[in-house]
């Protein structure tokens, strides 16, 4: 049984999810690679950019939802390039119109254009409204366990601290901070935005995140869908580490991995 198997699947709000590897579907060169990429993955979960992306906003233009029915996929709008909460509020709630009444999303409200950090206070704002609206709210913050406790007593969902900023690639920064968070939470925590290749998304799941959520480290590979492949091996290999738990380190060892007992002429 590995750690994929239902017993030990990915409890999110109120559902049960395989795969605790979400992508988004930005970036791509088309709505094909997209669906490939996605597929790939193994990913149920995929994320969409209400404000870039078509799913029946411009009834002119091909939609997303042609290459990834919502009878497949768990959609999760988001609220990229939002850099206020009444902005994401209000794409949120066109997003709810879009999709017949769906409610489940991810908060995402920008700091500033340059490096993407999120801006905690208009998020937080942001959060209280979608929450007392009825939204299930999955929330890109930053890695400052106090805001991720606030977010998660507002009655987010999931919280998603980043691991470094938005499309850098950089892996993740700061652990230590990333652990905190994840050891007081009582809601799923899952790793959002600065994962660069497959060995990123392992470690994130080995410190004990619920899953992984990337969109560049796929899209922006020089071979997107056998990226997006690692990234699913990776993903289950640090879940299946995590619940295996490791050795302890130690600076030096002086037990040998043999046995000394038992050997001929001892």
């Amino acid at each position: 049984m590995t750690a994929q198997d239902t017993k030990d699947a990915l409890q999110l709000a109120g559902r049960t999810f395989r795969s605790r590897l979400l992508v988004g579907t930005g970036k791509y060169k088309d709505f094909a690679q997209t669906r490939a990429a996605v597929d790939a993955s193994g990913a149920e979960i995929v994320t969409v950019a209400i404000r870039r992306t078509n799913i029946g906003q411009n009834a002119n233009e091909p939609s997303l939802l042609e290459f990834l029915p919502p009878s497949r996929f768990t959609l999760l709008p988001n609220t990229a390039g939002c850099y206020t909460a009444d902005d994401a509020v209000r794409t949120l709630r066109l997003a709810r119109e879009l999709l017949d009444g769906h409610d489940l999303v991810k908060l995402e409200v920008l700091g500033d254009p340059e490096t993407l950090f999120p801006n905690m206070m208009e998020t937080v704002a942001a959060a209280e409204t979608l929450v007392k609206d009825g939204f299930k709210v999955m929330v890109y913050c930053s890695d400052d366990p106090i805001l991720a406790k606030r977010l998660e007593e507002i009655g987010c969902c999931a919280v998603m601290p980043l691991a470094s900023l938005i499309g850098s690639g950089m892996g993740i920064l700061n652990p230590w901070n990333l652990q905190i968070i994840i050891a007081n939470a009582k809601i799923p925590v899952l790793v959002d935005a600065g994962v660069g290749t497959a060995s990123d998304a392992a470690i994130a799941m080995e410190l004990g995140c619920d899953g992984v959520l990337m969109n560049t480290a796929i899209a922006a590979a020089k071979d997107p869908v056998l990226m997006a492949s690692a990234m699913r091996k990776a993903v289950e290999a640090g879940r299946e580490a995590y619940l295996a738990g490791r050795m302890p380190r130690k600076l030096y060892s002086a037990t040998p991995s043999s046995p000394t007992t038992g050997l001929i002429g001892r």
